[in-house]
């Protein structure tokens, strides 16, 4: 059997995490039992939350456990299979872990999904972890079943070049809304309009204080806010509530700013109510009765060329620390994948 070379969270960060929090480790893999299937990974899928498991604190998924392969999603192809709906060669999306290879139930439900080889030929794979993937279902949920837009209505979206955000992005234009981007960085806010169709983007790097950034936004939303897609928290979000419409609608989907243990203590909370607004959290993984319809409409979107999602790609398994340190810093551009084949 073949070699797993796999990262393990070795210790709890103690504030900011550092590359010392990993090991990697090498042991073969297993040999199958009926019903298991062997995956060998191409892509590794690097995303914010898994910083939140790495805390031993509460919240809405249990820790990630101390020497065990660190959580995440990957595709690739099976290898080997004992389980009758998966043959050699099939290409399947599914939650590997950081590790060359996975030994998967077959029977478990979700717990593999198969590319489908029309879809193959107009989607490359890597796109199965990013807009056709978690990250663009979760700004599917957001934007449809908790904004619930209208054509017209502004939307705001932080991290705005990110998987999620890109997605956000085209779904949004989709639905004839005027949308707006908060990046870092001259170079991301121009993809952001150049290349995914943004109507504006603010350059929070230009805005250290929450009356700048409110200013920009006033001038890049005129008509105010209808709809915001939080990512990151903080001062953005104190900025976004100064420029939401009455009725306005927000949903959380991370809060990046504060995943190392920061207070995010918010400015003007008083606005919420002033604003009668909606303030919505959610987890992608609790809703996947909506993940077919989903992914039909983010895979049309990204087959046709009106989704161009970026990539940030690290290689090999041993480099995914590093690469998972700098997506916390905003070091990516677009997706931050590892490429393991």
């Amino acid at each position: 059997m073949p070699m797993n070379q796999q990262i393990v969270l070795d210790n709890r960060p103690t504030g900011e995490a550092v590359a010392s929090n990993f090991k990697l480790v090498s042991s073969p893999t297993p040999a199958l039992t009926d019903g298991q299937v062997l995956v060998r990974h191409h892509y590794l899928s690097l995303d914010p939350y898994m910083r939140g498991r790495m805390n031993d604190g509460k919240s809405y998924a249990a820790p990630q456990p101390l020497g065990e392969v660190m959580i995440g999603g990957t595709v690739g192809e099976v290898v080997e299979s004992r389980h009758a709906k998966f043959v050699v060669g099939d290409q399947v999306v599914g939650m590997g872990g950081w590790q060359e290879y996975s030994v998967v139930n077959g029977n478990d439900v979700g717990a593999l999904r198969k590319v489908g080889k029309v879809d193959a030929t107009h989607i490359p794979l890597s796109a199965y972890l990013g807009a056709v993937g978690m990250p663009g279902v979760t700004a599917w949920y957001g934007l449809v079943k908790i904004i619930e837009p209208k054509a017209g209505e502004t939307m705001v979206v932080s991290a705005a070049t990110g998987a999620v955000g890109s997605a956000f992005g085209a779904l949004a234009k989709a639905r004839g809304c005027r949308v707006v981007g908060i990046a870092g960085g001259p170079d991301k806010c121009k993809y952001a309009v150049d290349e995914l169709g943004f109507d504006d983007c603010i350059d929070y790097k230009q805005h250290p204080h929450v009356g700048s950034l409110a200013k920009a936004l006033k001038v890049a939303c005129p008509n105010g806010i209808d709809g915001y897609f939080e990512n990151v928290g903080g001062m953005i979000l104190d900025a976004v509530l100064l420029r939401m419409n009455a009725f306005g609608r927000i949903t959380v989907c991370g809060m990046i700013a504060g995943y190392n243990g920061e207070p995010l203590p918010m400015t003007n909370p008083a606005l919420i109510l002033v604003s009668r607004l909606k303030v919505q959290g959610f987890i992608v993984s609790e809703h996947m009765e909506v993940w077919p319809e989903a992914l039909k409409e983010l895979g049309t979107l990204v087959a046709s060329g009106k989704l161009r999602p970026r990539e940030s790609v690290a290689q090999g398994i041993a480099a995914a620390p590093e690469a998972f340190l700098g997506l916390l810093k905003g070091k990516n551009f677009g997706k931050q994948l590892v490429k393991l084949v």
